[in-house]
């Protein structure tokens, strides 16, 4: 199977003599250091966030420079995980189209979907400059150093990433379809430039213009969804507004820097150890002991431990990485297709959001004033409530599967793969009690498990392949640089949904649903899945939590039991395709096309929306333990 599918394909290479054979060394060079480079801040950042844990608890000397330096080398990250992902044919999008035409126009629309990531980094590049000069004045609090230090990892990364696509341009058999690209690109860019005096006089009509159509056009032709947000957000505020462009340039930067997603890819990490250790297939033999024997049972143990681990880095990305790869070897080898693995992952991510710790629920108690406890305690519930819906689809699925070639587990068998699986089975219970005690923070939390994955590893399981280390380290450079830009592009487009007025718009206009209590319930679960869909949730609740909440305490319904259908519709926009950015996390972390999931996921996604529908129509669900 083609690890990268679904990804950017790898052109045929022109023959290695003059232009073709310079450009392959100096790829191979650049992208050789570049790949370096991430491994080492990869491990550098375990080692930071490990030692921090460490001073503060052990030693009581919390290192204040820490998380600022933690936070610095994470941008730099990000950029040149982008790099090496976008050299390697890594960054997410949808080939649902670019497989079904002939060859000739399959070529061309690769070679589009180059070129269009390369318009973007020409007209982003001036001003990822001038925002890296103006950080430049700014001084960090702990470690005293400018701002540009950080700042700077930006046109950097676009530098390179324009590098990276040119070499790839250059490496078709064929000069014939680049050109013929460029040539498209170009005089779409001179259209949309030429239209911007008519479209301005559009006002809010453009924002179907340029955040669907646009979007639309770029995915469904194979363009990075990276970049499909990302070149609809700059043609939005570069011809109908007059923001300047370096404002796009801070909000790339404000959503790649949250301190949080710094989870990602220590998870990615900790997931790939996990499988080297041999803790994996521990876990797995133990597990398939239990449920191996029952229809569909592995995909009951991947729902119930997306539950049982959900919420404690912070990311549901994160989450996703520390146990895709640990089940779907074995799914797999046991029959179970690809696209259903990826589309039930995704499904317990949204099933998911409202287990804590949370951050989602974090968020939404710190800009509404609902308190974090009573979140806390009214999320469990209702994810039970999803995760029963999923399994009934899975039922339903797998009720014919052939079990002729699987036996049932003796009693003293599962007992004894029970010993050797409890190191294993204990780390998900570990991390979350590091972060109930105190021990850890969300984001520091995966160090304890990487620690952890280590020590087992070599003291119990006595397998430890040091020599695959480089390769985990890079692979997670480019996993975390292709999520974290998608969720970077994705809070830039927010900022300039908000800026345009559409979340007062919006508010007025969910406020005017006849219906009361249910008419509005039910505009909610509409405008949020919308919502989720094309905006990352925390950008979604930040914006629209304090202008909602009034209006849901007004008509009548509990701010606790309004959170968790928020986040419930959110969350199902966000997994659920074309434009939910979580379902393109979830293809990343299993490196599935993500063309293969859209059969399946439809129907996992219509349990969460009857399971949402139930919570809805019960506020006990949500509130019932409230008062306990």
């Amino acid at each position: 199977m083609d690890l990268h599918a679904g990804t950017l394909q790898e052109p045929a290479r022109l023959p290695l003599t003059g232009i073709s054979w310079l450009a392959d060394r100096l790829d191979r060079g650049l992208g050789g250091a570049v790949e370096v480079v991430a491994a080492l801040i990869v491990l550098t950042e375990i080692c930071i966030l490990g030692a921090g844990v460490t001073a503060r608890y052990v030693f009581h000397a919390p290192l204040v420079w820490a998380d600022e330096l933690a936070s610095i080398l994470f941008l730099w990250l990000s950029m040149l995980g982008a790099v090496i992902a976008l050299r390697r044919g890594e960054h997410m999008r949808m080939t649902g189209l670019v497989s079904r035409v002939s060859p000739e126009v399959r070529t061309v629309l690769e070679a589009l979907a180059i070129t269009a990531s390369i318009a973007f980094l020409l007209l982003i590049l001036p001003h990822g400059l001038e925002y890296a000069e103006e950080e430049r004045f700014i001084v960090t609090p702990a470690l005293e150093i400018s701002n540009a230090w950080r700042a700077a990892a930006l046109p950097v990364g676009m530098g390179l990433m324009l590098v990276a696509a040119g070499f790839r341009l250059l490496r078709f058999s064929s000069l014939k379809p680049a050109l013929f690209a460029i040539g498209i690109t170009i005089a779409l860019v001179l259209v949309f430039w030429l239209l911007g005096p008519a479209l301005k006089p559009l006002g809010k009509l453009n924002l179907v213009v340029f955040f669907v159509g646009v979007v639309a056009l770029n995915v469904f032709s194979g363009v990075p969804i990276a970049f499909s947000f990302a070149l609809a957000t700059f043609g939005y505020l570069s011809l109908t507004t007059s923001t300047p462009l370096v404002v796009m340039v801070g909000r790339l930067d404000e959503g790649m820097s949250h301190l949080i997603l710094l989870a990602v890819p220590l998870f990615i990490f900790l997931g790939a150890l996990i499988e080297m250790t041999g803790m994996a297939r521990a876990m797995i033999q133990f597990l398939a002991s239990l449920l191996g024997h029952v229809r569909g049972g592995l995909s009951y143990v991947l729902i119930g431990a997306m539950y049982l681990v959900s919420g404690i880095s912070g990311s549901k990305i994160a989450d996703m990485a520390a146990i895709a790869p640990v089940l779907f070897p074995e799914m797999q080898k046991r029959g179970a297709k690809p696209g259903d693995l990826v589309a039930l992952l995704s499904a317990t991510g949204a099933q998911t959001e409202t287990i804590p710790p949370s951050i989602v629920l974090i968020t939404i108690g710190s800009v509404t004033g609902v308190s974090i406890a009573a979140l806390f305690t009214g999320g469990m519930l209702p994810a039970l409530v999803l995760g029963l819906a999923l399994c009934v689809v899975v039922w339903w699925r797998y009720r014919g599967e052939d079990l002729s070639g699987v036996a049932k587990v003796s009693k003293r068998e599962i007992g004894k793969l029970c010993l050797i699986a409890l190191p294993a089975i204990a780390l998900p219970f570990v991390i979350r009690a590091a972060v109930v005690e105190g021990v850890a923070t969300a984001t520091e939390v995966s160090t304890i498990g990487i620690a952890y994955a280590v020590l087992a590893g070599l003291m119990i399981y006595r397998q430890f392949d040091w020599r695959r280390l480089p390769k985990m380290l890079i692979e997670t450079a480019s996993l975390t640089g292709a999520i974290i830009f998608i969720v970077g592009s994705a809070t830039a487009m927010a900022w300039g949904l908000t800026q345009s007025g559409f979340s007062h718009d919006l508010a007025r206009a969910m406020a005017s649903v006849p219906g009361g209590t249910w008419g509005f319930l039910g505009i909610s679960v509409v405008a949020f899945v919308i919502l989720g869909s094309v905006l990352e949730g925390i950008p979604a609740i930040v914006l629209f939590g304090p202008l909602l909440f009034p209006i849901a305490k007004q008509v009548g319904v509990h701010e606790v039991h309004y959170s968790m259908v928020v986040i419930f519709a959110m969350g199902i926009g966000l997994f659920a395709p074309p434009f939910g950015v979580g379902y393109y996390g979830a293809c990343a972390i299993s490196k599935i096309n993500p063309d293969e999931g859209l059969k399946y996921i439809w129907g996992y996604m219509l349990a969460l929306l009857i399971g949402l529908a139930i919570v809805v129509a019960v506020p006990w669900i949500s509130t019932g333990f409230l008062k306990f």
